[in-house]
């Protein structure tokens, strides 16, 4: 993955470029040896003008031209989509070889288009609901509708569990610890609880540093094989479960989509909650990392605070959770951020994580949502990765 930022001058072009190098260098392959690939980008027609062939335009000059592309737009979970397109193309026996990528470049000299564009992954004709969840840095920024939607959210949330301002805050400040170690993270600096709650309001209970930022950036993975990654000699990690869903109308007490997702990709990965050693989970605002907690299985309903505060989920805990920093401090260019979970995640499995490396770790899980459909996210991937021995 590039290291993500904001970088006006920089097409989605090159970052995806860049990506896509790095990942077939890492993978010992040439652009030549990939069969298929699955291009993510969320709101480019809207900001770049670049509609229909956005993977085509992007990766026209990395070698991949004349391969059988397809371009994927799904919210939040657009690259996350774009790798389950690619496993399943490999899993089918169609090609050997696959490629994920997601771009995006969010920055724009004027925010409100930004916003606007972000504020399309809901239902235009019907109500908003929690989505995307983005908020810019800079003095007098405009926010996104969805930090309303959001703020409801986690009204709800804090009635059901107990959960406080202070608990939101320490999430961020958690997540901008993790990321110190992350030389890709697009805010690396830590920030205390106090700092977290005293910056400026949003929607309340959120504030600034509760809200993942505007960025930019790319993020590229290959996948293969068993027989291929065996005959490559890589060091390759498995894919245990890759699942999609979409949201739907919800009555109460039905499943959200990232807890459908989760139970069936534990059913095909033939694992538990339990067995998970390291997660990458979609923190957009800092509550819904104490939501998703919960909602993959990592603890009961309503012990997301508990679990927290435990230090369970900090690196060196039980389960360390956004060891990269997370959306709220590695960053979220939407197109890119499902691929950027799971590049920290094969790392962590090759032991190439640095200072946040989670020792020991075996299995892994990514969750990444993307929109909002009523009352459920419109899309939600969760993946799981497992270190494997050829």
């Amino acid at each position: 993955m590039t290291r993500f930022g904001k970088f006006p001058e920089t097409s989605v072009r090159r970052l995806a470029a860049e990506a896509v190098e790095a990942a077939l260098r890492d993978a010992g392959l040439v652009a030549s040896d990939i069969g298929f690939v699955a291009f993510a980008n969320a709101v480019g027609g809207l900001l770049q003008g670049q509609e229909m062939i956005r993977g085509q335009a992007a990766l026209r000059h990395t070698g991949l031209s004349g391969t059988p592309m397809v371009n994927v737009e799904n919210a939040c979970a657009s690259s996350s989509t774009a790798f389950h397109l690619a496993c399943t193309a490999v899993a089918s026996g169609a090609v050997e070889v696959a490629m994920a990528v997601g771009a995006e470049k969010l920055t724009h000299p004027d925010k409100a288009v930004t916003f606007a564009a972000i504020g399309t992954a809901t239902d235009l004709e019907q109500s908003a609901g929690p989505g995307s969840g983005h908020h810019d840095a800079g003095d007098g920024a405009k926010k996104s509708v969805f930090m309303d939607i959001y703020a409801d959210k986690t009204k709800a949330y804090m009635a059901r569990s107990g959960a406080t301002a202070e608990h939101f805050a320490l999430v961020a400040s958690k997540n901008h610890d993790h990321a110190g170690a992350n030389d890709r993270a697009q805010y690396r600096d830590p920030v205390s609880i106090e700092d977290v709650l005293a910056s400026r309001e949003v929607s309340w209970p959120l504030t600034l540093l509760m809200c993942a930022p505007i960025g930019d950036g790319a993020a590229a993975v290959v996948v293969m094989s068993k027989e291929r990654a065996r005959r490559a000699g890589s060091d390759a990690v498995a894919v245990r479960g890759a699942v999609l869903v979409s949201g739907h109308d919800r009555q109460p007490g039905d499943a959200t989509a990232a807890e459908r997702a989760a139970s069936a990709a534990y059913e095909h990965a033939g694992v538990a909650p339990t067995d998970i050693d390291v997660v990458e989970l979609h923190d957009a605002a800092a509550p819904a990392e104490l939501i998703a907690y919960e909602e993959l299985g990592l603890c009961g309903p309503g012990d997301g605070p508990a679990l927290l505060t435990s230090a369970a989920t900090r690196l060196g805990g039980r389960v360390p959770v956004n060891p990269s920093g997370g959306l709220l401090s590695r960053g979220h260019p939407i197109g890119a951020t499902g691929c950027a979970q799971l590049v920290e995640l094969v790392d962590q499995l090759r032991d190439r994580g640095g200072l946040r490396q989670v020792e020991g770790a075996r299995l892994a899980l990514a969750q990444n949502g993307g929109g909002n459909l009523g009352s459920d996210s419109a899309a939600q991937v969760v993946t799981i990765l497992e270190r494997w021995a050829p």
